[in-house]
């Protein structure tokens, strides 16, 4: 076999084949006597029939497609491996000339991995706005587990305030037509935490149980509901019962409530652990963030078009999945945020993860960065732990789906990149910019 490669634009190869006729006429022996015994031809038994009266039944093309399919996968890698292709799609067959007696000229295209050059990527210096966990954080938290024990009182006697909870009857109009899906009996409500339409809980504040009243509010510019976009609309009020919000004491029968915890101050103890954590936590990943930014600055790579296109349909296909689970129809979305403004955002999320996949593949080549069976199963036990279950079930899944192997992989190889130019670069924290 002899083989040709000739570089052409955007990474791709002409690949050019020549497989000698001794081969090819060997080859196509083999596949008559495949195809005998496959097909029924009158007058013959299956794999009796000679080879010329195949040829008149199925054709001779027929035949030589069958050589093609067996001999180019194998031909195909011979010549990758020869010329040290570093191949990122299946090679795709352009053309052939296949007469028996004669050498098969076969002519193919190849994508190839775009070449990645770094200026640098160690002992590069990034400023980082350092994470600092604040003076309120370990009260905020108090007052938060405080708040999901939080026990409502029946109130009489006063008007609602903005802190309370209303249980009420509503029924929503807009131009004098009610509103569909627009209305509730004794629907609970906490005016303080409010996810309704903008200005319809403030109305609320200041009436008493029984009194009934009307409030005009205005729907969003950009609501779920196409047709009340904008739309001013009117809600009839019943307020049926007022609630007050009890915070229990921050105590240790709190405590126990919250966890295995004996006392308040082993779950202040717990709490400052996970303050300190998230701290430590949110600074690695600013430190990667900055070093990653560093990195691609200094890097050089000319990703082909399709390479982002095929990266862009992946995104798409996420974002779809997304879109359906949140109750809105993907023509919904390209009308509200715009066709082409939606293909611009993919096409730069596309090529940024590119780069940072070959980013991460490259120095992993350059410092013989390797995955290993001890972090494979590192990583197995931690996939073990997020679902609850036990290493031999993520095995047995992992037999049934050579993909998340692969993932897992990924996901390794990626921790050990990212903490090898992490400890290779020259972080510098600085104070956080005040927002």
């Amino acid at each position: 076999m002899e083989t040709k490669i000739e570089k052409l634009e955007n990474n791709m190869v002409k690949v050019d084949i020549e497989i000698d006729a001794d081969t090819a006429e060997k080859e196509y022996s083999k596949a008559c006597k495949r195809l005998a015994q496959r097909v029924n031809i009158p007058g013959f038994r299956k794999g009796k029939a000679p080879r010329a009266i195949l040829e008149k039944n199925i054709g001779s093309e027929s035949i030589k497609r069958d050589v093609l399919d067996s001999i180019l996968p194998s031909a195909f890698s011979k010549a990758i491996t020869e010329n040290d292709l570093n191949i990122i799609t299946e090679p795709y067959l352009e053309s052939y000339d296949f007469e028996l007696g004669k050498p098969v000229k076969v002519v193919a295209r190849m994508e190839l991995k775009p070449e990645v050059k770094f200026e640098q990527y160690k002992d590069i210096e990034v400023e980082v706005e350092e994470y600092k966990t604040a003076d309120n954080a370990m009260q905020k938290e108090l007052d938060e587990l405080a708040e999901k024990f939080t026990t409502l009182n029946k109130v009489e006697g006063r008007e609602s305030t903005a802190k309370d909870v209303v249980l009420m009857d509503f029924e929503g109009f807009v131009d004098g037509e009610a509103i569909q899906g627009g209305a509730a009996k004794n629907y609970l409500l906490d005016l303080e935490h409010s996810n309704f339409i903008p200005g319809f809980a403030e109305q609320l504040v200041g009436h008493k149980v029984g009194e009934e009243f009307t409030i005009d509010v205005t729907f969003p510019e950009e609501y779920h509901d196409e047709k009340l976009n904008g739309k001013p609309a009117q809600f009839k009020i019943k307020i049926n019962e007022i609630k007050e919000k009890v915070l229990p004491e921050i105590n240790d029968e709190l405590a126990k409530k919250v966890g295995n915890f004996k006392n308040v101050d082993e779950l202040k103890a717990d709490i400052q652990k996970y303050l300190e954590n998230t701290e430590k936590m949110e600074n690695e990943k600013r430190s990667a963030n900055k070093v990653f930014e560093a990195v691609l600055s200094k890097m050089t790579v000319d990703v082909q078009d399709s390479m982002i296109e095929r990266e862009k349909q992946a995104l798409v296909a996420d974002f779809k999945q997304k879109v359906a689970q949140s109750g809105v129809t993907w023509e919904e979305v390209l009308k509200r945020d715009g066709a082409d403004k939606i293909d611009e955002e993919l096409k730069a999320e596309a090529l940024n993860r590119i780069k940072n996949s070959l980013m991460m593949s490259e120095i992993a080549k350059l410092e013989n960065i390797q995955v290993t069976a001890q972090d494979l199963d590192q990583k197995i036990a931690e996939m073990a732990a997020l679902y609850q279950t036990d290493k031999d079930t993520i095995f047995k899944e992992i037999r049934k789906n050579t993909a998340l192997i692969q993932s897992l992989s990924q996901q390794a190889l990626s921790q050990k990149v990212t903490k090898f130019l992490v400890d290779n670069n020259k972080i510098k924290f600085i104070a956080e910019a005040k927002k």
